[in-house]
């Protein structure tokens, strides 16, 4: 059955965080115990997953994908303190509502920055013998993992300066999917309805108002160094990167990064394919990352 923009909405979940309605898509098979959690980027939302959704709730017994506080359909305060902090702090609050103890990651842009803070928490808990969240694998697509490979996009360097707030509040639809499609690969670039899609899901409660807002991740990360970085160097929990190398942001030189920088890499790079890989491949997404987990339970 063909999941479309309107009923992934419909079909959403809502929980509170510090007060803000955040929506959250669930699925699985409900077969087992495993529990995936599926981390958006930015600027969009939890319907990037859409295209892998069937699959992966086959796979897995839990299925979790929060549209992230600021984004898609959640609530998009105007004066909030956005952090990557508050975002780790957003999942470990909707994964402990919801009885979850151990689980898996996946996550893409924006998201492989919580993710890394997620792993954080989960070294500092491992070593003080907490094992209430426990993270058992990460698989990380396109992202901004290490600040000195993170080549920001224009409007990104825009949205930094102070023209940030007058940059969004002019930012209309048309010059939104310029810029947003020149992060595909020339032949995997979304058509028209997608990028209205996207469009909708950045606009919606007046989102592209606060961009210049949540855009503060890119000095966070900087700021956050050695701890994010350190996070993937030093921990035992299994790690894979898939990723689409024509991507101009976080292509294939930041593979070269990962490879110089993390013991042991395991790397998948998809030929053609820029900075959305679950949009623009999701065949070859699905593929690299359940033969990642297969091997993972053989040697469970």
């Amino acid at each position: 059955m063909t999941t479309t923009f309107e009923s992934w909405r419909e079909s959403g979940r809502r929980f509170a965080h510090r007060g803000h309605s955040i929506f959250w898509q669930a699925g699985g098979s409900g077969e087992g115990e495993r529990t995936l959690v599926c981390i958006h980027g930015f600027p969009t939302a939890s319907w990037d997953w859409q295209a892998l959704w069937p699959q992966l709730c086959r796979n897995f017994a839990r299925v979790i994908a929060p549209d992230m506080i600021g984004f898609g359909w959640s609530d998009k305060p105007r004066f909030y303190r956005y952090s990557i902090f508050d975002q780790a702090d957003l999942h470990e609050a909707l994964l402990r509502a919801e009885g979850v103890s151990r689980y898996h990651i996946l996550a893409h842009d924006y998201g492989d920055t919580v993710a890394q803070e997620l792993l954080a928490r989960h070294e500092e808990r491992r070593a003080a013998g907490d094992d209430s969240l426990v993270v058992q694998s990460v698989c990380l697509l396109n992202g901004g993992l290490f600040p000195e490979t993170h080549r920001a996009a224009r409007v990104q360097k825009l949205l930094l300066t102070p023209l940030g707030p007058l940059l969004g509040l002019l930012m209309n639809e048309h010059a939104f999917a310029r810029s947003f499609a020149a992060v595909f690969g020339k032949e995997t670039r979304p058509d028209a309805a997608e990028l209205h899609q996207f469009w909708q899901l950045l606009a919606h409660r007046g989102g592209n108002r606060i961009t210049h807002r949540l855009i503060r991740y890119i000095p966070e990360r900087r700021a956050n160094r050695e701890r994010w970085v350190g996070a993937l160097r030093k921990t035992a929990v299994p790690l894979r990167v898939i990723d689409g190398p024509v991507d101009p942001i976080s292509g294939a030189h930041m593979v070269e990064r990962y490879r110089e920088l993390v013991p042991n890499p395991d790397t998948v790079l998809l030929p053609g394919i820029g900075h959305y890989p679950q949009v623009e491949d999701p065949q070859g997404t699905l593929r690299a990352f359940l033969a990642f987990h297969r091997r993972l339970a053989k040697t469970a």
